[in-house]
């Protein structure tokens, strides 16, 4: 599909919530959820107005450079913006569905707005007293969902660079804490960082590394 198909498709689905009186809506996604190290982070975004940028899609479909020139240009549209993680100790802790709604929870506490209607990538957020639509896949049907995955996806990648600075052997300044070749030969050598979550790496058979 053309850009320009694509945003005006998502813009239509934008207007008919709109159109329903829902003003504010406010994308929510999330991104890292598979990776072996490293947070689940959340972005959220609101909007008043459709996003009108071409280019804006799964965080996924799109490259480094691609959402770093799209991240701060929705940044300028959007009346708030926020992120929002959960920690690896919190995955371990209480798995990786619950950690992601924790994140996406902080995201809209940190929004110092409150949003008509939440526009939730495949996740519902069952304590939220919003109107929301959770869809599988919604960061390629809304724009609004899939700003908040460019967002989201530009800041954890950012974290894990800084982080990769104490754990270089990993490198997560490329990889990102998902299981590449590189990540998993460097795990079988120096086994687990605090970073690590010990509930997606328990096959590995690796042990805590020292810092």
């Amino acid at each position: 599909m053309r850009p320009e198909e694509r945003l005006a498709l998502q813009t239509a689905r934008s207007a008919e919530l709109r159109a329903w009186g829902y003003h504010l809506l406010c994308g929510v996604d999330e991104v890292g959820r598979g990776a072996l190290a490293g947070p689940v982070a959340a972005g959220a975004v609101v909007l008043r107005e459709p996003l009108d940028i071409l280019g804006v899609d799964d965080s996924k479909r799109l490259t480094p450079l691609q959402r770093r020139r799209l991240a701060p240009r929705i940044r300028a549209r959007a009346v708030a913006v926020a992120v929002g993680y959960a920690a690896p100790r919190e995955i371990d802790r209480i798995g990786i569905v619950r950690a992601t709604q924790r994140a996406m929870r902080r995201a809209l506490g940190r929004l110092g707005v409150r949003p008509d209607h939440l526009l939730v990538d495949a996740f519902a957020l069952p304590d939220s007293d919003l109107p929301q639509i959770a869809i599988a896949k919604g960061d390629r049907l809304y724009a609004e969902i899939a700003a908040a995955s460019i967002v989201a996806k530009v800041e954890r990648d950012a974290l894990m660079q800084r982080i990769a600075q104490e754990w270089p052997w990993y490198g997560w300044e490329r990889n990102k804490g998902y299981g590449a070749g590189e990540h998993l030969a460097a795990i079988a050598a120096h086994g687990l960082s605090p970073w690590h979550r010990r509930s997606f790496c328990r096959e590995l058979g690796a042990e805590r590394a020292e810092g």
